[in-house]
């Protein structure tokens, strides 16, 4: 497999996605290639550090990089030879079987969309992250890729995010929620209320009603669908929540008097519960998370 890997997007590029290169050789079989697009220079510059990547990494130099702050179409326009675009011209051409980034996504969502195919039917695109929770992973639908939805882009949200959570996490028949308000039917706006009678009409999905915030953990659904304005909301709200609660668990089990630096130095490293919770680990990824909290 052909990996086109994004060297200049993220908060920490491109020292972060290079070492992440490095890092995914014992993990790569025979034949898979990772591709570094980006700044053929910088790139270098890092490689260094390991050895024998030349059997494993190609660059591909794309000398313009678009800013997390920029805005989608003119900067694809403005600039043909970022990252961004030359992975998205590159999976085009077939040139890469994958492609990954952790820049702009508005970026990324636009440049797949000039550049690539949608699949048959989807009138848009979304963005589905997983949720790790004690009862296993939640899928969810849209996160910020179209923030004025219409009640057939939820449908087909709904459908695709089944397909991956039984593709990926493993997950017959998931259960289908709509995120809402309240879960009787009078609750939701007009998208929420015209939404649901789409779900509720197709035979083929598992469709559970409307479902609320907190029901995301308490295993209500397997697939809970949004537009992308609440869906990224939600996403940010649980980030925030989940890293506060381990600073107040943290602060809790610390000796009287011993400073939080101190004692993150001093442990061996971080409890698996953690690890489980680490947006890090969930974020734009396909990795399937642990069921029943083991």
């Amino acid at each position: 497999m052909r990996l086109g890997l994004d060297a200049m997007g993220g908060d920490y590029a491109p020292a972060e996605p290079v070492m992440g290169a490095l890092a995914a050789r014992e993990m790569l079989g025979e034949g898979d290639e990772i591709i570094l697009v980006g700044d053929e220079a910088a790139i270098r510059e890092h490689l260094e550090t390991g050895s024998g990547w030349e059997s494993f990494i190609r660059i591909v130099h794309a000398p313009e990089v678009i800013g997390m702050d920029e805005v989608p179409v003119e900067s694809l326009r403005g600039k043909p030879n970022s990252s961004i675009a030359r992975l998205a011209e590159m999976a085009r051409r077939g040139e890469v079987d994958a492609i990954i980034s952790a820049g702009n996504t508005g970026a990324c969502v636009a440049a797949s969309q000039m550049r690539l195919r949608r699949l048959r039917g989807v009138v848009r695109p979304g963005i589905a992250i997983v949720i790790p929770t004690f009862y296993g992973p939640v899928t969810m639908c849209d996160v910020g890729a179209n923030v004025n939805c219409r009640p057939r882009h939820l449908y087909q949200y709904a459908i695709m995010a089944s397909e991956y959570a039984r593709g990926i996490c493993g997950i017959e028949d998931a259960r289908v929620g709509l995120l809402s308000i309240g879960q009787e039917d009078a609750k939701g706006n007009l998208l929420v209320k015209e939404t649901r009678e789409l779900l509720r009409s197709d035979p083929a999905l598992r469709f559970v009603g409307n479902v609320e915030g907190r029901d995301l953990f308490r295993d209500v659904c397997d697939v809970v669908v949004t537009d992308g304005f609440v869906g990224n909301v939600a996403l940010k709200l649980m980030e925030g929540l989940a890293e506060g609660l381990f600073m107040s668990l943290q602060k809790s089990h610390l000796p009287r008097g011993q400073p939080a630096t101190r004692y993150r130095q001093r442990r061996p490293r971080r409890p698996r519960v953690r690890t489980l919770q680490d947006q890090r680990a969930h974020h734009g990824t396909d990795r399937p998370v642990p069921r029943n909290g083991s």
